[in-house]
């Protein structure tokens, strides 16, 4: 990386951006290693590995921007800047939590965020965020949506659907799809066919590839679509190749990946210690601003988890609620 690119960012979105994406790491070991105890409930998808494709993404997004997430969708949340305990809580199924301990790792939202939820349904984020998109156009707030979605989601019809309604009207959507090699066990390479990008453009939109364990990569890729979607030229799409370091969900083994893969790309492919060495080789951060941020997300993540584990579980009145919206 050229020492220019690396200043695009100023030191302090830079500390954000490393902030964020150790963040997110540590969250997920933990809920890892919390979860092996049989100490969380349900189903947990984790994220890391992904960190510099939602920092990346959403390093460019304010609070009138919205995203709709996937169900590994914790690293999303994160980005998009959702409460750490509130997360944590929502994912020990406690009262405190985001949803109120009923949503759980895999639906948890924040719409003051703009975080318009976690999704079980594979592909079902895509119409959520043209939905969103509309909302902005219509009142002309100058806000963009972002839909993720994995390799799975991009063979399902919900997302050609939205791919199409999102270019007919112009919305200020753009379409990232996370290709992290794998739909649950089925690999991307024999599942997608076709180029992902040709079939955007299939679509009228443009698109790009990009290396997803590059944080500057990634935010770079994201700059013309975020212009293009606020300035009104409608839908942009997204490739990014990247790889996650534990099984499709908690407790998988793993045993379609070959061996010894994981340990590979976590030696040699890693986003949190290629950005590392990037901005301190480029000398706009140093090793001690990065390690002071390692130390207050280690003590932030162990805050959250006892805090999680003391918090109450929701009264039995709490399962009759949210479930209806009463209108006037």
């Amino acid at each position: 990386m050229e020492p220019s690119r690396a200043l695009q960012l100023n030191r302090e979105e830079l500390l954000r951006a490393y902030r964020q994406m150790r963040t997110i790491r540590e969250f997920e070991e933990r809920v890892h290693t919390e979860f092996s105890s049989g100490a969380i409930p349900g189903f947990v998808h984790l994220y890391a590995g992904e960190e510099a494709v939602a920092v990346g993404v959403c390093m460019h997004l304010t609070e009138r921007d919205c995203i709709a997430s996937t169900h590994r969708g914790h690293g999303h949340c994160i980005a998009k800047g959702c409460d750490v305990k509130g997360m944590m809580a929502e994912i020990f199924g406690r009262a405190d939590g985001l949803c109120g301990g009923k949503g759980g790792s895999m639906h948890i939202a924040d719409v003051a965020k703009g975080m318009l939820g976690a999704n079980g349904i594979v592909g079902g984020g895509a119409p959520l965020a043209c939905g969103a998109a509309l909302a902005a156009k219509t009142l002309k707030t100058g806000g963009v949506a972002v839909a993720f979605g994995g390799d799975g989601a991009s063979n399902q019809g919900t997302t050609a659907e939205s791919m199409n309604l999102a270019t007919v009207w112009k919305l200020p959507v753009i379409f990232v799809l996370e290709d992290n090699g794998y739909a649950e066990s089925t690999a991307s390479s024999w599942s997608i066919g076709g180029d992902a990008v040709k079939r955007a453009e299939g679509f009228g939109m443009p698109g790009v590839r990009v290396d997803g364990h590059d944080f500057f990569a990634v935010y770079e890729a994201m700059h013309d679509p975020i212009a293009r979607a606020r300035a009104g030229e409608g839908p942009s799409f997204l490739h990014v190749k990247v790889n996650r370091y534990y099984g499709h969900f908690e407790g998988d083994a793993q045993t379609y990946r070959a061996p010894g893969e994981v340990q590979r790309l976590r030696a040699e492919m890693d986003c949190i210690e290629r950005f590392r060495k990037r901005v301190t080789e480029a000398k706009v951060l140093e090793e001690k601003d990065l390690a002071a941020i390692d130390r207050e997300v280690l003590e932030l993540i162990e805050e959250s988890v006892r805090a999680a584990k003391a918090a109450a579980y929701p009264p039995p009145p709490a399962l009759l609620s949210d479930v209806y919206v009463s209108y006037p």
